[in-house]
């Protein structure tokens, strides 16, 4: 087992270590490009979320923000942020947040690219990576390739890290064996998938919005009550991430690599991960539900992240392996880098809440990651049978999905972390170069909303007059020989005339 261990972490090594970088710039190329879209357009981030409405087949931008944010804020924004101080020291906190603020655009052009080339298949709005590879990039081979690996990767396999840092966290917070807790979520997970996307969507924005807002609170507690060492802490950070800290100066590499590495891990950006929800949002413009999946960025890696990072290091609950052996900081003896730090600041502060509050916290991030997880798996099934129904197919899909809730509570955390850290690595590896592919796409939907926006309209996409070919939810259908009008979301409007003033 070790020796496989070995094998999979090199493995992953070789996926990530180059990606962090990748990743990195790609955010910096789609900032340029975008006129700094992530910041220039946060008004609209937050009207748009005001404003949208819903039809038969399609999301709300607040029902998909819920959704999108089931897989963002999870186990990453918790046991993530410490394995990245673990590894990167306190430094890495800073560029956790510097590849938020940079790949939130990436986040906007998936968001964008799933919006253009989605479908309405078996009643519901469906899109996401093999959508744009296979209309977009015009690789049906690669979209299936895609899609297969995707639905693996999320019905099979990633689940179970979500499962297995459940099980553990319950087992310390409470002494409950792991083989309880997997028949728990399991059985909980079984009666929200049988429900299908609707019951999975209602999940998704009950208890997103409750969890995150309780854990950023709680985490504002602890920081409120260790006021006094909120500048030294930010100093650390900030010291740590350029290298002139005399303790962690030597590790700055490891500060970006992993911080840049967790981000991307904990956000999915680049991932292709919040597609699938971006996809299924009824809107009027691809560049509407873009800013969304930025703003998602903001709200996981600004708000939830930064919470928990700043705790574990203003508590001190934190160790730091020193690359050449041993710990260059050890302030918290015997604690596993993952939710144990976070535990171990929250008992230094309030003795006896550690454990139990991060448990209940994983319990839901976690659970809910689940819950999307099964959501993106059951959009590629569906993307490779099309209009085709296949209960046994869909059967199959929902039984993988529940025996990896089980069996990832039990099996090693360390197995289901390298297995999960090279399965997302390639798909982001994949996904990556395909957005870049259509970074031409991209352009075009960002100009035309700023044009709209510049003559204060309420943005309505028209892929013809754009020029853009495979976007054929959005293409209006001929209606005799005069006037043509297209259906977006189960309401007609004329591409020509649609756009109307912002009230």
């Amino acid at each position: 087992m070790s020796a496989s261990l070995d094998v999979l972490s090199t493995i992953s090594g070789w996926i990530w270590d180059p990606m962090a970088y990748f990743a990195l710039a790609i955010g910096v190329f789609f900032t340029l490009l975008t006129k700094g879209v992530q910041f220039r357009r946060l008004p609209d981030m937050i009207r748009q979320l005001r404003s949208s409405g819903t039809d038969e087949g399609g999301l709300s931008s607040f029902q998909s923000l819920a959704l999108s944010l089931s897989s963002r804020v999870g186990v990453g924004s918790i046991a993530g942020v410490a394995t990245a101080i673990a590894a990167g020291g306190p430094g890495a906190i800073l560029w956790m947040a510097i590849t938020a603020l940079l790949g939130s655009t990436c986040a906007y052009a998936e968001g964008v690219l799933a919006q253009v080339y989605k479908r309405r298949i078996q009643g519901e709005d469906r899109g996401g990576m093999p959508y744009y590879i296979k209309y977009g990039l015009r690789a049906p081979w690669l979209a299936t390739v895609v899609a297969v690996a995707t639905m693996v990767g999320y019905g099979f396999v990633f689940p179970g890290i979500q499962a297995n840092n459940i099980a553990s966290s319950a087992e310390l917070a409470f002494d409950v064996d792991p083989w309880m807790t997997g028949l728990f979520v399991t059985a909980v997970l079984g009666v929200v998938v049988v429900g299908g996307t609707k019951r999975i969507v209602n999940v998704a924005q009950a208890i997103v919005p409750v969890m995150s807002l309780a854990y950023v609170l709680s985490a504002i507690v602890i920081i409120g009550l260790n006021a006094d060492k909120v500048p030294d802490a930010v100093h650390l950070i900030v010291a740590g991430a350029v290298g002139t800290d005399p303790l962690f100066g030597g590790i700055v590499g490891y500060a970006v690599a992993w911080g840049v590495r967790r981000a991307v891990f904990a956000s999915a950006t680049g991932l292709g991960e919040g597609t699938f929800a971006a996809a299924a949002a009824h809107t009027t413009h691809p560049g509407k539900q873009g800013i969304i999946q930025a703003f998602s960025i903001y709200i996981d890696i600004l708000l939830i992240c930064m919470a928990t990072g700043l705790m574990i290091v203003i508590t001190g609950a934190y160790n730091v392996t020193d690359p050449s052996g041993g710990f260059l900081a050890q302030g918290a003896p015997g604690a596993v880098a993952g939710p144990n730090y976070v535990q171990e600041a929250i008992d230094s502060t309030v003795p006896g809440w550690g454990a139990g509050f991060v448990a209940v916290a994983i319990l839901f991030f976690a659970f809910v990651s689940q819950v999307f997880f099964y959501y993106v798996a059951g959009t590629n099934l569906a993307f490779l049978l099309g209009e085709r129904r296949s209960p046994v197919y869909e059967g199959l899909l929902k039984a993988g999905a529940l025996a990896i809730a089980f069996t990832g509570a039990v099996v090693s955390a360390d197995a289901m972390w390298a297995a999960g850290d090279i399965g997302y690595g390639l798909i982001g590896w994949l996904n990556m170069v395909c957005v870049l592919l259509l970074t031409p796409v991209v352009r075009k939907v960002i100009r035309d909303y700023d044009r709209q926006r510049h003559d204060g309209l309420d943005p309505v996409f028209d892929p013809e007059r754009l020029g853009i070919r495979g976007a054929d939810f959005w293409v209006a259908p001929k209606r005799g020989a005069k006037g043509e009008r297209g259906v977006e979301g189960g309401e007609e409007f004329a591409p020509s005339d649609a756009a109307r003033p912002v009230v």
